[in-house]
């Protein structure tokens, strides 16, 4: 059965591929009937984001299955992964965009023809924007509201392609009013742009690998944890705290001091009402291991 977090993740992704799948046909025939390679390009990027689109669909199916007897901890890595692949798929992109805007300026520069845009290409690339930057705002509030990385990931990717689409109008515009001496804007500006998609993959690639590598969750929420878990009556000396991250869940492992009269009973109810305080912190998906010892233990 399909949850709700899966069922809100999936409507948002569906949108985003439908829409992509529009634009990549736009901005071809945009590009190809306004003389500008700069829109093509856009294209191409669109045609990333439909790839991520895919990855994220499949991803969201694989992160939505519950534990079972190989997956322990639940299958939420595979969402960490989707961001991951999306990361990659930025950085490639904003190589691609810094090669072809290089090559174009070198052109440029060395006297080949250039055929300037026109207003088909122009339009093309401003519908591109509205689009992308719609898509962004909804999927990155679905993304929060959720807890989902890879929607988050994703939403950038949308707004790296509006960054894009911005650039290609700026150079457009730029040559519609200054003319021939000014071709290089075009392609200018796509450099621009994929520098700040750059910088937007590695943030993504960075909080990914730290999460496969089984990187602590922040030093706030461990002292969080730490406190609340001291607040419980009966509860002594909590330490040994250890925390990482699945997916969208917490994983928290710690030692707790009982008093040595306190039967098995009382304790696994004490450990109970720790339990209740930290889902109701960062909800029942959260798997939390106690370790109890006796007070006087050495």
């Amino acid at each position: 059965m399909v949850n709700s977090r899966e069922k809100e993740a999936y409507e948002v992704t569906l949108l985003g591929t439908f829409i992509n799948v529009l634009l990549i046909a736009f901005k071809f025939v945009g590009g190809v009937l306004g003389h500008s390679s700069a829109v093509i390009a856009d294209a191409v990027h669109s045609l990333s984001d439909f790839i991520s689109d895919i990855v994220v669909l499949v991803s969201i199916k694989i992160s939505g299955r519950p534990q079972d007897k190989s997956h322990n901890y639940g299958h939420g890595k595979y969402e960490t992964l989707a961001t991951l692949m999306i990361g990659l798929l930025l950085m490639v992109v904003a190589v691609g965009l810094v090669y072809g805007g290089v090559k174009k300026i070198i052109e440029i520069h060395n006297g080949v023809p250039f055929v300037p845009p026109t207003w088909i290409a122009l339009v093309a690339a401003l519908v591109s924007i509205l689009f992308k930057e719609l898509l962004y705002w909804r999927t990155i509030a679905v993304g929060k509201r959720i807890n989902s990385q890879v929607l988050i990931s994703n939403a950038w990717h949308h707004r790296s392609d509006a960054f894009s689409s911005i650039a290609t109008a700026s150079g457009i515009i730029g040559i519609m009013l200054l003319g021939e001496k000014w071709y290089v804007l075009d392609p200018l500006m796509s450099i621009i742009v994929s520098i700040l998609i750059a910088k937007t993959s590695f943030v993504l690639m960075k909080n990914s690998i730290d999460e496969l590598a089984e990187k602590a969750l922040p030093q706030e929420i461990e002292d969080e944890i730490l406190t609340t878990v001291a607040a419980v009556e009966g509860v002594h000396y909590p330490h040994n705290l250890k925390t990482r991250k699945i997916g969208n869940n917490y994983v928290i492992d710690i030692h707790i001091i009982v008093d040595e009269n306190m039967t098995v009973k009382q304790a696994h109810a004490l450990t109970k009402v720790v339990e209740k305080k930290l889902f109701d912190l960062y909800g029942h998906q959260t798997q939390i291991s106690i370790h109890i010892e006796e007070k006087n233990h050495e």
